[in-house]
């Protein structure tokens, strides 16, 4: 697959659709390849008359890696977070979302549909209030503000991400993959073990790079609470959250859009912190009537 340099990185991207289409950039989450994606998105927003462009971000899949940069622990940065003291961290997620704009530029795209899963979704954030003259329209999914005083994410979900596979033979990161998808994924949509470890195992064959992980989440804390610089976006902003997020409560996806002037909100019952395949159709259809409305 076709790698360019922006922002002085090497980042691994895809390309897909009718290359005068208008494009929808969508960024991926927090340790997160860009297959996280899922396939059947892709054509169903290619069938609906886009250029679609997934990526991987820094530091996971095939882009560029961080290798030997150290991130603060977790228990440090959540306690220099409360009390607002300054977190150095190896990048940020303005780095993050100044990678996606560079990637636009490299590609020759003036402007486009910027589409944010999770961690995505805040970077996609970033992109709105911080290079607004590469956006059409927003569109942020099971992401949130920064606010503390939000509803917190199970223990369990937060357990599941962050602790890594015991070792790195293939059944264990099978079982490893098919726990994190219990635990965070969509009640409403269980998706068959087999099918899940299967997915598993073809991400880790693509690329395997825990080390990434503590970065991207170090960057996350340090960022912040986002609700005053989101009211600086002006870009048509569309939020999508899943009412049953165990890792992401809905009261983040309800406070993005009270904070983004004009955003509007758009639920889907039993849906967890994923993209279960039974919600493809609606959800290419919510982003596409967002972006078309432009």
């Amino acid at each position: 697959m076709p790698q360019i340099t922006a922002n002085g990185l090497q980042l691994e991207y895809e390309d897909y659709g009718d290359k005068s289409a208008p494009p929808i950039l969508l960024v991926m989450g927090l340790g997160a390849q860009l297959t996280l994606w899922p396939m059947e998105l892709v054509d169903a927003l290619v069938e609906r008359g886009f250029r679609v462009i997934r990526y991987d971000n820094r530091d996971i899949g095939l882009s560029h890696k961080f290798e030997g940069a150290k991130a603060p622990g977790i228990l440090k940065l959540m306690i220099f977070s409360k009390f607002g003291l300054p977190i150095r961290t190896p990048y940020s997620l303005a780095d993050m979302a100044a990678d996606g704009a560079a990637l636009l530029d490299a590609l020759g795209i003036e402007k486009a549909h910027i589409v944010g899963a999770s961690m995505g979704g805040m970077i996609t954030q970033h992109i709105g209030f911080s290079h607004p003259e590469k956006v059409l329209s927003l569109t942020s999914i099971m992401s949130t503000t920064g606010n503390p005083k939000l509803d917190r994410a199970k223990p369990e979900a937060i357990k599941a991400l962050t602790t890594r596979p015991a070792d790195a033979e293939i059944e264990t990161i099978r079982e490893h993959g098919l726990k994190l998808s219990h635990a965070i994924g969509s009640p409403g949509y269980r998706a068959d073990p087999e099918v899940i470890k299967d997915k598993v195992e073809l991400n880790f064959r693509r690329s395997f790079y825990p080390a990434g992980l503590p970065r991207q989440l170090a960057a996350i804390i340090a960022d912040g609470c986002r609700r005053t610089r989101l009211g600086a976006i002006t870009a048509p902003t569309l939020v999508v959250h899943g009412e049953d997020d165990p890792l992401v409560p809905l009261s983040g996806g309800k406070d993005t859009a009270a904070h983004i002037p004009g955003a509007s909100l758009k639920t889907f019952p039993g849906m967890g912190h994923d993209l279960p395949v039974e919600l493809v159709e609606p959800m290419a259809d919510a982003i596409a009537e967002h972006a078309k409305a432009v």
